[in-house]
């Protein structure tokens, strides 16, 4: 068994995700799926779970693959069983049948979309790191590690799961067509991706996407309320700002949820009313530096700017703001700032984010950018 095989399950991953309760919005795919499955007639060889963050779609990928696997599905129409030999694998990471791409790549929970690096050995725990895209790379020779496992007869069902496929280079993604191209018995591939439009077209035309796009807005609403903890009974303020956060985040109610729990999502008003002091005057750049250092980290004081320079463009060019809890418009009726302006701050914002890489201090980078937003 090499290194690819059941990384989902192993260094210290939890065994959650496979298990996870059915989100409220897949349940019709779901069953289409495993009615398939059940009536014993064949999936598609090769499935692509696409669309944006925050939709749940590594969720149902994985609670799919461990019910696809477990050897009582038969009789566990709604989820792997949990308790059979195959599911035990997946618990503890050892699935002979279950291989996955790229090697870093590990959910951290049913709930998420995101990904993280997990340590393999007490030596990587010292250094593992959030996964970047460099590292989330699938190159042709991971393509070519796969053959051996795609292609050993009478081995039962096997599974092989890409994620971020739209990280193969190009030689790989040429390598991965002649298996898409020559299907073999009892062998399942799932792709997934964040943004399907970079896959190779000739890998699009040779895969079935899953249909997880489409999540009506009650269900969002409702499924998002209940997470955050709210009432069913609640009061229309309360309604009004999970719209707000379902729409920031596209519709995609696992990011909303992400969102409203974001420890910057709270100081969208301080932002505001820390630009407006900057540019009167009435605040100096460094007393305004030393105070949001204290309050967040510099790279979740970029996400909030980032987010607030959204909705300031939508307001120049004459749209309306997402954010209508914050009197975004109120703010810019006497002042907006020049298209120029807001350009650079972006410019800046980016920059800062690179020059973080390379280890470049905290404090440094926020003197930086408060300087720069004073003049914006």
């Amino acid at each position: 068994m090499n290194d690819m095989t059941a990384n989902v399950g192993a260094q210290e991953r939890s065994d959650s995700i496979y298990f996870a309760p059915l989100l409220p919005w897949q349940q019709m795919l779901w069953s289409q799926l495993t009615q398939r499955v059940l009536t014993q007639q064949s999936l598609p060889h090769a499935l692509l779970a696409a669309g944006m963050q925050g939709m749940g779609k590594r969720a149902f990928v994985w609670r799919l693959v461990a019910w696809l696997l477990c050897r009582e599905h038969d009789t566990n129409p709604l989820g792997a069983c949990g308790a059979c030999e195959s599911c035990q694998w997946l618990k503890s990471g050892t699935h002979p049948s279950l291989q996955v791409l790229p090697i870093v790549s590990m959910p951290i929970n049913a709930d998420s979309d995101t990904l993280q690096e997990k340590p393999s050995s007490a030596k990587d725990k010292k250094s593992a790191k959030t996964t970047s895209n460099s590292a989330l790379k699938i190159k042709v020779d991971d393509i070519r590690a796969l053959q051996p496992f795609i292609y050993q007869g009478g081995q039962g069902m096997r599974i092989c799961v890409l994620d971020h496929a739209e990280q193969m280079t190009v030689a790989a993604a040429n390598a991965l067509l002649k298996t898409l191209e020559e299907p073999q018995a009892q062998v399942h591939l799932f792709l997934i991706s964040d943004t399907p439009a970079q896959l190779l077209p000739t890998i699009k035309s040779r895969v079935q996407q899953l249909a997880l796009q489409t999540i009506e807005p009650a269900v969002a609403i409702d499924y998002v309320t209940h997470a955050l903890g709210h009432t069913i009974n609640r009061e229309a303020v309360g309604k009004m700002a999970i719209e707000q956060l379902i729409q920031l985040a596209n519709g995609a109610p696992l990011a909303a949820i992400a969102l409203a729990q974001a420890p910057w999502y709270g100081k969208r008003s301080l932002w505001l009313t820390t630009w407006q002091a900057l540019r009167s005057g009435k605040r100096s750049s460094v007393a305004a530096s030393d105070y949001w250092q204290k309050q967040l980290s510099i790279k979740e004081f970029i996400q909030l700017s980032e987010r607030m320079l959204l909705d300031i463009k939508r307001i120049c060019l004459g749209l309306s703001e997402l954010q209508t809890d914050i009197n975004l418009s109120e703010a810019l009726a006497s002042y907006q700032p020049t298209d120029s302006g807001l350009e650079t701050f972006a410019t800046s914002l980016q920059q800062t984010k690179v020059a973080l890489q390379q280890n470049v201090q905290e404090k440094f980078a926020y003197d930086k950018l408060m300087q720069e937003l004073a003049c914006l």
